[in-house]
C-alpha cells in the first residue's frame, strides 16, 4: 500500500470541496505570487525529478543557485526533443516512480506517435478550477441542474475520461451536475439529449468545436430542437471564428455569446492551460468586427483563440520568436516547457488599457458577472499550419469567416483543403477543396458564391493578401468535395485544413 497516496488524495479533494470559487480567485493575482509559485515549483522538481535532475546537469546548472525569478528564466527551455523523449517514463515522474500517478493518458500529437501523460486525482483538481471557472460564471451551474454530456472521443486519448473527472469532481462539490458519457457517437448523444434533457433546466455538449456543430446540424436534420433544451457548449482543440459561434449559437438557440459558450485552450501535456470567460469572449467578439485593432494588438492578421489563465497554476512566458513557454506541475512536471503554439500574453490592465484607446469597455456590456482581473494568453497554433501565396501568410481561420457567411454555410460542413497549386503554365493559384453538407449538390452558382465570399474576407482580414498578391491571382480556386470524400475528407481521420 502507497499510504502517503492517500495523504495526498485526501488534502487536494478537501481543499478543492471546501474552497469556494470565489476564494481562488477574489484577488488579482499578484506577480510576485506567481513568480515565487514557479520558483517553489523549480525546485521541487530540480530536488524529486531523475529526468530534470539528469537535464540540469548536462547543462551544468546548479539548482541551488537558482534563487530568484530572473535566474529562473534564463534557464534552458525544455521539450518534447530534449526532455520528454530523451528519458524514460518513469524518470520523468517525481522519485522515478510511475505508481506515483494512476491513469496515463494518450496522444498522437503532430507526428501521429503516441506520447503518455501520466497523472494522478491531484493534478486533475487544479484543471477541474478551469471548468468550474466556466460551469459557474458562464453557465451558473451552480444553481440550475445541468446534463453535462461528454461528447469527446472516449478511452485512452486524453478529452473525454479528463473531461468527465473533473465534471464529477464538480459534481462532487456540490454542483447540481449530472454526468453522461455517449462520447463521439452521434446517434447514442441524440438518445440521451432526447430522453434526459427536458429533465434538467440546461444541458452542456462538451466536445471538439467541427464535431459539435455537426452533431448540432445532424440532429436538426432529425428534428431535434435543441433551443429546447438551452444548450450550452464546452470546446477544445481548434480555434474557431465568432461568425462560427454565432451560427452555432443560432443552430442550438442561444441568445448569449459570451455566456452560451466556452473554449478550453488545453494540451495533453499538462492538461487546460487557461479558458475562455464571458470577458475574453466579448473582447473577442468585439475585436472580430475591428481587424485592425485586431492586428496592432495581436501582431496578426487573424484572430486568435484569446483566454485568461491563472499564473499561479501555470506561468506562461513568450519567446523572442512569438511562440509561448509554460511551467506547471503535473504528472509529469514540466519547466519552461515550449510548446511551439505562436501567441503571447497580455495583462489585465494592458488589455482594458488597450480596449479604451479603441472606445470599449466590455464592462458595460457584462456588468460583474464573469469579470475575473486575470492575465490573458492568446493563441493561434502552430505556423506551418499556413500557406504561402505571393509572399502572403494565408490563414485557414480567414477562409473559415467566408465559409460561414449568411447563405454559404447552410452548403458546407465547415471542412476544407487550403493548397497553393500550379496550372499547366507554373502560374501558382489559390485551391480550395470545400466538404459539401449532407444533401447539398454541387454547381457553378454555389463555387462562384463561395470564392466570392473568400476572396471578400481574406481582402477584409488579411492586409498581406490584399497588398502582396495581385488582384487577378486573388479569386481562389474552389473545388467542391461530397462529404466524407476519400481523399480529403475521409472519416476517422483528424482533419487538416492545409496541405503542403
Amino acid at each position: 500500500m502507497q499510504y502517503a497516496q492517500i495523504e495526498r488524495s485526501l488534502a487536494a479533494l478537501q481543499t478543492f470541496f471546501h474552497t469556494p470559487l470565489d476564494e481562488i480567485l477574489a484577488r488579482s493575482p499578484v506577480r510576485a505570487d506567481a513568480e515565487n509559485a514557479v520558483l517553489a515549483l523549480f525546485h521541487k522538481v530540480a530536488t524529486s525529478v531523475p529526468a530534470y535532475q539528469a537535464f540540469l546537469a548536462e547543462h551544468g546548472i546548479d539548482p541551488k543557485e537558482i534563487q530568484s525569478f530572473e535566474q529562473f528564466t534564463s534557464l534552458p527551455l525544455v521539450d518534447k526533443d530534449n526532455y520528454l523523449r530523451r528519458y524514460q517514463l518513469e524518470e520523468l515522474c517525481y522519485d522515478g516512480k510511475l505508481v506515483n500517478c494512476d491513469t496515463i493518458a494518450v496522444s498522437s500529437g503532430s507526428t501521429g506517435k503516441p506520447s503518455f501523460w501520466p497523472r494522478f486525482v491531484t493534478d486533475e483538481l487544479q484543471i477541474a478550477t478551469r471548468f468550474e471557472q466556466i460551469f459557474h460564471d458562464s453557465f451558473e451551474a451552480d444553481r440550475r441542474s445541468t446534463l453535462a454530456v461528454i461528447c469527446f472521443a472516449l478511452g485512452t486519448w486524453v478529452g473525454g475520461m479528463y473531461t468527465t473527472n473533473c465534471c464529477r469532481y464538480l459534481a462532487s462539490k456540490g454542483y447540481p451536475i449530472t454526468i453522461v458519457t455517449p462520447g463521439n457517437n452521434k446517434d447514442e448523444i441524440f438518445r440521451v439529449v432526447r430522453e434526459l434533457g427536458d429533465r434538467f433546466e440546461q444541458v452542456v455538449l462538451l466536445g471538439y468545436p467541427p464535431f459539435l456543430k455537426d452533431a448540432i446540424d445532424s440532429g436538426r436534420e432529425q428534428g431535434i430542437d435543441w433551443s429546447q433544451y438551452r444548450i450550452k457548449l464546452v470546446m477544445a482543440g481548434e480555434v474557431f471564428s465568432e461568425e462560427w459561434r454565432s451560427l452555432v449559437g443560432d443552430r442550438t438557440g442561444a441568445s448569449n455569446p459570451c455566456y452560451d459558450s466556452a473554449s478550453l485552450y488545453g494540451t495533453a501535456d499538462a492538461g487546460v492551460l487557461g479558458n475562455e470567460t464571458p470577458l475574453s469572449i466579448c473582447i473577442r467578439r468585439f475585436l472580430a468586427a475591428q481587424p485592425e485593432a485586431a492586428r496592432a494588438l495581436f501582431g496578426e492578421s487573424r484572430l486568435p483563440t484569446l483566454v485568461q489563465y491563472d499564473p499561479r497554476s501555470r506561468y506562461f512566458e513568450t519567446t523572442n520568436e512569438g511562440t509561448l513557454v509554460f511551467s506547471g506541475d503535473n504528472g509529469i512536471p514540466l519547466l519552461r516547457y515550449h510548446i511551439a503554439d505562436n501567441g503571447g500574453t497580455i495583462c489585465y490592465e494592458e488589455m482594458l488599457e488597450f480596449l479604451a484607446k479603441q472606445g470599449f469597455d466590455p464592462r458595460e456590456h457584462l456588468g460583474n458577472r464573469g469579470m475575473r482581473p486575470l492575465p490573458f494568453v492568446y493563441v493561434f497554433g502552430r505556423s506551418h499550419f499556413t500557406v504561402s501565396y505571393f509572399g502572403a501568410n494565408i490563414y485557414p481561420e480567414n477562409v473559415t469567416v467566408g465559409l460561414e457567411q449568411p447563405t454559404i454555410r447552410e452548403w458546407v460542413t465547415g471542412k476544407f483543403v487550403l493548397q497553393v497549386k500550379e496550372d499547366s503554365d507554373k502560374n501558382r493559384f489559390l485551391s480550395v477543396v470545400v466538404e459539401l453538407a449532407p444533401g447539398v449538390e454541387s454547381s457553378e452558382d454555389k463555387r462562384s458564391a463561395i470564392a466570392a465570399s473568400i476572396q471578400t474576407q481574406l481582402f477584409r482580414l488579411n492586409s498581406e493578401f490584399a497588398n502582396y498578391v495581385p488582384p487577378e491571382y486573388q479569386t481562389p480556386q474552389i473545388t467542391l468535395a461530397s462529404m466524407g470524400d476519400p481523399e480529403y475528407f475521409p472519416a476517422g481521420v483528424k482533419h487538416r485544413y492545409t496541405r503542403a
